[in-house]
Formats: structure tokens, C-alpha cells, sequence
């Protein structure tokens, strides 16, 4: 499970970002990457249920998202 937080981002680049973002993270769930999205409430950020083999593997998938260099991470290894 990944909890992602944008952090960083200005409303201008963010929309800018989104569409391509949006449609990467469709991408994913509909190859099976990407189990479940939750969007955060309280500020700008979403939960992941994300498949990977490691943290490193998660790690490496997300590095390919538009919002990537805006994201503070914290990777939670689920069973």
C-alpha cells in the first residue's frame, strides 16, 4: 500500500499533469497493477493498493508517474 502526498506543486503544473497522470493510473488498473485508489480528504494525496514484488519494484513503478517528483512516499508491504 502506498501513501502518497503531494507536496510541492503548484495548482497550475498539477493541472497541467493531471490528465496524463489520470491516464496512467487507468492504465494500471486495467492491467491489474493498481488494486484499489483512495483519494485523500484532508489534503491533496491518494492511497495506492498497489502490486509490486518490493518496495524497490513499487518504488520504480511510481518514479514513472507525471506527479512523482512532487510525492512524498511511504510504501507499506501488505500480505
Amino acid at each position: 500500500m502506498i501513501d502518497i502526498l503531494l507536496q510541492g506543486i503548484d495548482h497550475e503544473t498539477r493541472m497541467r499533469l493531471l490528465p496524463r497522470e489520470q491516464e496512467m493510473i487507468k492504465e494500471w488498473e486495467d492491467n491489474g497493477t493498481l488494486l484499489a485508489s483512495y483519494i485523500k480528504g484532508e489534503n491533496a494525496g491518494i492511497y495506492l493498493v498497489l502490486m509490486a514484488n518490493d518496495k524497490a519494484d513499487a518504488d520504480k513503478k511510481l518514479s514513472t508517474l507525471p506527479y512523482y517528483p512532487y510525492m512524498k512516499i511511504e510504501i507499506i508491504a501488505l500480505r
